[in-house]
């Protein structure tokens, strides 16, 4: 992100609230208050204003974003909830706990917000900024903390204002964040699995379920994505085999095709897919989850993918690719 925005720091208003929530409509990013810290707010359904939020926090990896939603009717549209994920909800929501949880078949959160996982990690904050905006927007909102990437987390508006202004939409400031820490998360996927601890105890959460909660098995959460929701398998991976920075396309490949210079046998592809014709990194990383599944659906073996520029998001786009290409079990690493 080389232009710089005018950020706009506006109290928390019903004006304010109202036009926040436009620019979120429109694809913009608004930082705005929680009861655990800052969020820097995407439309979630917008896989563009996901990659822009991405941008925006510096050095992104992609890793899941929560989405919050307004109440748990929301959720529900979202995400399939079991016994535990309801007595949960029905206890502790609104409030400073994340839920992970399978995929509703149509959930209309973008891939790109998800990391292509079957699975999301929602919850409903506990703030009336927070509801304010999701009820304006009507749509779910991903919101991670609304700082640079490796920075401390923000618990005022003159926080966001030193991290990342310039850098995004708008700044609602709604005074200091009560909790102060980040969301605790919970995976009802099998067995309630702690996979956070934040500001709502294990204890309390512990009494409602009325028994112990799990704790990941070792190394199967990314340390630098704690919200991880694929328990064993971190980052999407197709089935196919991915074959990096080609220059030539071989018969019976598909082709993930970057810019307009594509490469000798392209015509002969099974299916070629492109992440952007006009070379936009916040364009590719939008498309590069779902591009990805729908080649893998193909019935082809191997995808090739052209080379992508190692800068901006390119980065990242770059570093999932090389995980979907890793070897594993002689097949693919998750």
């Amino acid at each position: 992100m080389n232009d710089k925005i005018n950020t706009r720091l506006v109290s928390a208003e019903f004006v304010a609230i109202a036009d926040a929530a436009l620019c979120l409509a429109n694809g913009g990013l608004v930082a705005f208050p929680t009861e655990t810290v800052y969020g820097l707010g995407a439309d979630a359904t917008n896989g563009a204003a996901v990659a822009r939020l991405y941008a925006a926090k510096g050095r992104p990896s992609f890793n899941p974003l929560i989405a919050h939603v307004f109440d748990l009717a929301a959720a529900k549209r979202l995400a399939v909830f079991d016994a535990a994920a309801e007595k949960l909800a029905a206890a502790f929501w609104p409030g400073p706990l994340t839920l992970v949880l399978k995929k509703r078949a149509g959930c209309p959160v973008a891939d790109l917000a998800t990391a292509g996982l079957d699975t999301i990690a929602v919850r409903v904050p506990q703030h009336p900024v927070a509801l304010g905006l999701l009820g304006r927007l009507g749509r779910p909102i991903v919101a991670p903390s609304a700082n640079r990437s490796g920075h401390v987390s923000p618990t005022t508006a003159n926080h966001v204002m030193d991290d990342l202004g310039g850098r995004i939409d708008y700044v609602v400031d709604g005074g200091a964040a009560s909790v102060g820490v980040e969301s605790t998360i919970v995976a009802c996927l099998d067995r309630p699995t702690l996979l956070r601890p934040g500001g709502l105890p294990r204890e309390r959460i512990e009494a409602v379920l009325e028994g112990f909660l799990d704790d990941p098995p070792a190394g199967t959460v990314d340390p630098e994505a704690p919200m991880a929701p694929g328990m064993l398998e971190s980052h999407y991976a197709p089935h196919a085999r991915l074959r990096l920075d080609v220059d030539r396309v071989n018969p019976g490949e598909a082709l993930l095709a970057f810019g307009t210079k594509l490469p000798p046998g392209t015509p002969d592809a099974v299916l070629v897919l492109n992440l952007s014709p006009g070379s936009d990194l916040v364009e590719a990383a939008a498309n590069l989850f779902s591009d990805l599944r729908t080649l893998d659906r193909s019935d082809v073996t191997t995808i090739a993918v052209m080379p992508v520029p190692h800068e901006g998001l390119g980065e990242a786009i770059n570093d999932r690719l090389a995980r979907a290409a890793a070897p594993r079990d002689g097949s693919r690493e998750g």
